[in-house]
């Protein structure tokens, strides 16, 4: 079984920062890619951020120039470094890993509020 546990979510300020972590342990063999997606209350899940164990990136636009994503492969660890927080960023965050083996897996999330 994968496993994929999230931790560093919570309440922030306006332009405050937060720091995504997500561990994936169990048989997974190989990664294609790692990333987070969001989802914020009465809006679809979203790509924010995804990296390859190589460290090609993508980001969604609304979070480019304020948010880093990098990878340990040893660990097999995804980061989310969020600085510049906007209240549009308030969401679940769920970490995803996508594995040629072991298919695609989900963290059960970890919720980012960012309030004045």
């Amino acid at each position: 079984q994968v496993q994929l546990v999230e931790s560093g979510g919570g309440l922030v300020q306006p332009g405050g920062s937060l720091r995504l972590s997500c561990a994936a342990s169990g048989s997974i063999f190989s990664v294609r890619r790692m990333g987070w997606y969001r989802q914020a209350p009465g809006k679809e899940r979203e790509l924010v951020a995804a990296i390859t164990p190589g460290g090609t990136v993508n980001y969604a636009d609304s979070v480019k120039g304020r948010f880093t994503i990098s990878i340990d492969n040893a660990d097999i660890t995804v980061y989310l470094q969020m600085n510049s927080l906007k209240l549009e960023d308030t969401a679940v965050y769920y970490c995803n890993l996508d594995s040629p083996v072991r298919g695609v897996h989900w963290g059960k999330g970890a919720l980012v509020t960012v309030s004045s």
